[in-house]
C-alpha cells in the first residue's frame, strides 16, 4: 500500500516525515536521499542490499566521469595501461 503524506522544509533544510508515516523508523535512523531534476527518494540505509550499494557506486562514478569528461580531463590510454588502471577500482 502507497501513502501520501506532504511535509514542509524548515529555513533550516529540515523536513519533518508525518507521524503516520513513521512507523518503523527511530532516531539515529540513517536514509538515502536521491536525486535527480525534480524528485526525491528516501529509502533507509541500513535497508540496503549490496546490489544497490553497488549500483550507487557505479552511478557516483558514473556521474564523476561526466563531470571529468565535461572539464576536458580525460586521457588516452593503450589497452593494457587502460586495464591496469581498471583495476585500481
Amino acid at each position: 500500500m502507497v501513502e501520501i503524506e506532504t511535509a514542509t522544509i524548515s529555513s533550516k533544510g529540515q523536513i519533518v516525515i508525518p507521524s503516520s508515516m513513521r512507523k518503523g523508523i527511530k532516531e539515529g535512523d540513517r536514509f538515502l536521499i536521491i536525486k535527480d531534476k525534480s524528485s526525491f527518494i528516501l529509502k533507509k540505509a541500513d535497508n540496503l542490499d549490496e546490489k544497490f550499494k553497488e549500483d550507487l557506486e557505479f552511478a557516483r562514478r558514473t556521474e564523476e566521469a561526466w563531470k571529468r569528461h565535461d572539464r576536458r580531463e580525460f586521457k588516452t590510454l593503450e589497452f593494457e595501461d587502460f586495464i591496469k588502471e581498471m583495476k585500481k577500482w
